[in-house]
């Protein structure tokens, strides 16, 4: 009994092998697909058909998320519509009359007259345009001789009612 032990054994690593080289012929056969033709379009199709399919999965169902909700976004959005606080006209003081003129604007509007009348006199800072410098009108309205664009709009608030 012990000598069929033995050669049980020995048929046993025989066995493991065999199976390798299999699996090694089963990879090697699609870089030689010109060699065992019959052979290369099986393991192709094998290995190819489930990728393909694993990557139009992951690919398609993305763009198709996206897609909707490009969609969908322009239907829920509405054109922006102004405030109407800011579209209210109102009646400048006597300082800023002299500027924009005496009849009843909105603040966007008189905001837009005073670049105006600025960019026309040429009173913007050349080394920081973003600064306003005040002539004879402007220093009324502004009460210090330069003003940065960012306290323009306060400033005219003041002086609209």
């Amino acid at each position: 009994m012990a000598v069929k032990k033995k050669v049980a054994k020995k048929a046993a690593p025989k066995a493991t092998k065999k199976a390798a080289p299999k699996a090694t012929k089963k990879v090697a056969a699609p870089k030689k697909a010109v060699a065992k033709k019959a052979a290369a379009p099986k393991a192709t199709k094998k290995v190819a058909a489930p990728k393909a399919a694993k990557a139009t999965k992951k690919v398609a169902a993305p763009k198709a998320a996206k897609a909707t909700k490009k969609v969908a976004a322009p239907k829920v959005k509405t054109a922006r519509k102004p405030n109407a606080a800011f579209m209210k006209a109102l009646q400048p003081s006597a300082i800023l009359a002299e500027i924009v003129g005496s009849k009843p604007l909105p603040r966007t509007q008189v905001v837009s007259k005073i670049w105006e009348y600025i960019k026309k006199h040429n009173l913007q800072n050349p080394k920081n345009k973003r600064n306003i410098l005040a002539d004879e009108k402007l220093a009324k309205l502004f009460g210090k001789k330069e003003v940065t664009m960012f306290e323009l709009a306060g400033i005219v608030g003041k002086h609209l009612s």
